[in-house]
């Protein structure tokens, strides 16, 4: 069953629930939700929710890809898909996807997002897509592995980065959760 409006409002409310200072950050979100708009559909252009994967490995490094339309380093991650039927799954996805990761290496460090974060993304008229926001939902997991083989398409390079690399807040949960 596809990601649903239900099981995003659910996530959110837990999200909230553990950080209720985040509460102002979401209000566009949580605004979006509660007049239900679906922010599944990457073609929701007032906003729409994607996916991270925050993978840590034995010393404690992030996984961090070079993204090759923005040229910047990021976390593996992305649009939904009408197969994903959760948050956390369409993050093991991409992780996959972009990274070539095999995932039986790959164990889940909650249920619940490690950090959800609201960010603008600029126009792309080669892709007829206006500025618009993601609501980026990342999950935290840990491996002894290593990076496959990289989504060329999209991706330039991958390495695992200090966790300092990392813009706060995510760096300030990262780094509690594996202290």
């Amino acid at each position: 069953m596809p990601i649903t409006s239900k099981h995003i409002s659910q996530t959110v409310k837990t999200y909230l629930t553990v950080r209720p200072e985040y509460v102002d950050e979401l209000k566009m979100v949580t605004d979006l939700l509660d007049a239900g708009v679906d922010i599944t559909p990457r073609k929701e252009f007032r906003g729409h929710a994607t996916a991270g994967a925050v993978l840590v490995n034995d010393d404690g490094l992030v996984l961090q890809i070079r993204h090759k339309g923005l040229g910047r380093w990021l976390l593996p991650g992305g649009h939904l898909e009408s197969g994903d039927e959760s948050l956390r799954g369409a993050a093991l996805r991409e992780l996959s996807e972009e990274t070539g990761f095999n995932l039986e290496l790959v164990s889940e460090d909650g249920e619940d997002p490690i950090h959800v974060d609201v960010h603008r993304i600029p126009a792309n008229p080669g892709k007829g897509e206006p500025d618009h926001h993601h609501f980026d939902f990342r999950f935290l997991f840990r491996t002894s592995g290593d990076v496959g083989a990289l989504q060329t398409e999209e991706v330039t390079g991958a390495d695992w980065l200090s966790v300092d690399a990392l813009q706060s807040p995510l760096r300030d949960h990262v780094r509690a959760a594996i202290a």
